[in-house]
Formats: structure tokens, sequence, C-alpha cells
């Protein structure tokens, strides 16, 4: 008995000292996008999905991964975010997890979006990036999240969905601010990448097509506040992308920046090994936090 008595104390003890660091941060949860809904579009996909190198591919399924913000540092924020992977896979970890989790550790709750393959259906990855905000506003209360302090970010072709969403987006799911990393913008051929463009929209898209998804063109005074970034020598996505967004921006009036880093090239997502990931987490947090409140 004595000794039970003393193991317990032991437990007990353990468990006292260990509550307070699992207090301070929840751990991470997957959500089904459209629950019982079925969504407007179906991708068409049958075949398995597929996880390999960091990537999923034949993503049919769509699922929020949320990341809850750190309780004694809740800002109250929220962050949607879109790997890349030229609309054919998603980098799923660089360019989603880890930054939700680096969102999470600085108060702000972090969700990726596992988002469908379009597979020659255009409108599929848009559905759900509208679908993802209309399922964080639902649950706002229940993660501690301000339903006025939602934005989203993306990269290369998730960068092209983010920048989709900042501009074609009903009253429900329009996000409060953007953040775009290396995204492709414009289906202009002299500066798009291509291999996006024929991911999305086929081989041959029509003129209109190619408007509707040139978001430099698409900005207008209810586009929100964007935080544009790019390296110099980026070969696979031009930084005239960003430019051109953050023109339109601009002339709308629209608060924006954009940083364009001397060297890094195309993908840097959340590696350490990217020479200026210190400079654009600080660059990220500063923007975030003087961002006018009557913006968001």
């Amino acid at each position: 008995m004595k000794k039970f008595i003393q193991r317990t104390g032991l437990f007990l003890l353990f468990v006292f000292f260990a509550m307070p660091v699992f207090s301070q941060s929840s751990p991470s949860f997957t959500l089904s996008l459209w629950g019982s809904e079925q969504p407007p579009v179906s991708n068409e996909i049958t075949t398995p999905e597929i996880f390999e190198n960091g990537f999923f591919s034949n993503v049919s399924v769509p699922e929020l991964i949320v990341y809850p913000a750190k309780a004694d540092k809740n800002t109250g924020m929220a962050m949607l975010i879109a790997p890349g992977g030229g609309y054919g896979a998603l980098a799923i970890g660089y360019e989603g997890e880890d930054f939700a989790r680096w969102f999470a550790e600085n108060g702000i709750t972090g969700v990726v979006l596992k988002y469908r393959m379009p597979n020659g259906h255009h409108s599929v990855p848009l559905d759900d990036a509208q679908q993802a905000m209309r399922q964080i506003r639902q649950h706002a209360q229940a993660w501690n999240v301000n339903p006025q302090r939602i934005g989203v970010m993306g990269f290369s072709a998730g960068g092209h969905l983010a920048s989709t969403l900042l501009t074609h987006f009903d009253s429900t799911s329009r996000p409060n601010f953007g953040v775009l990393c290396y995204p492709v913008v414009t289906f202009d051929d002299r500066w798009t990448h291509r291999g996006s463009v024929r991911n999305l929209v086929g081989e041959n898209p029509s003129d209109e097509m190619r408007l509707y998804y040139s978001n430099e063109k698409q900005v207008s005074d209810q586009t929100p506040p964007t935080l544009i970034f790019y390296s110099d020598d980026d070969k696979s996505v031009m930084p005239v992308n960003g430019a051109m967004f953050y023109e339109a921006l601009k002339a709308h009036k629209i608060p924006a920046a954009l940083y364009i880093f001397p060297s890094g090239g195309h993908g840097w997502g959340f590696r350490s090994e990217f020479k200026y990931h210190d400079i654009m987490k600080q660059l990220m947090l500063d923007w975030l936090t003087v961002l006018p409140a009557e913006q968001q």
C-alpha cells in the first residue's frame, strides 16, 4: 500500500507539472470541409489519394487541418493557408502545416486547406477556398477566432488560389486580409506559370477564362489588404505577377506591401535554409500587427 501511495503521488506530481504545458497549446485536428453537404461540382477523381515526398496528389476529399492559437498569445486572428503544387498536388508541409504551427505559436490560428485538384473542373479549388472561409467563421466562437480577422495565405499555385479568393468572393467568403508568397497571379501567357494554367483551365483556355483568372484585373475597391513576397531570381513565377497585383491594389487605394528578396528562387516556403527566412517571418508578423483594424 505504501509503495502504491508513493507511486500514485509521483504520478500526480508529474501530471501537476505537465498540466500547464498542455493547457497552453491545443493539439491540431482535422475537419471535413463540406461535411454532410455536397460541393457544387465534383472533380471526378476516383483513383486513391497519394502522399509522396511531402506532396498530396489525387486529392478528392477536401479537409481543414486546424492548429489552434496558443492560448496565452491568442490574437483572435486566423489564417487559411493554401499550399502550392501547380494545381496538380499540394506541398502540405513546408507550404502548409509548418506555417500553421508557427502561426499558432504566435497567437494566430493556422488552418491548412487541403483542397481538391481541379481535374478538368476549374471551379473546384475556388469552391473549396470559399467554403473554408465559411467554415472558419461558423466555428469562430469555438476556436476563439474573431470572424472579422480571418485572412488567406497561399504559395505559388496556392497563391493563385488565394489571390482568386481575394478577388472572387461573396458576402460569406470574403477574407479580411491576404498574404501571398511567390504567387501565380496572371494568366497572361507572357508572365504566367503555364503548368498551373494548364492544370486549372486546360491547354487552350478561352480569353474569357484567362481574364477571369488573371487576378490583377479582378481587383476592386472591396479587395482586402494584401502582403506579397517574391525572390528576384524566381524563374518559375516571375515577380512581375506580384508587381501587377500590387499596382492594382494601390490604384484602388487598398493597403498593401510588396517585398522582393534579392535571392531565394521559388518554393522556399518555411524552409529555414532560405536566406531571408527570419526576415520574412518578422515582416509578416509586423504587417499583421499594424494592419488597420477598420480594414479587417
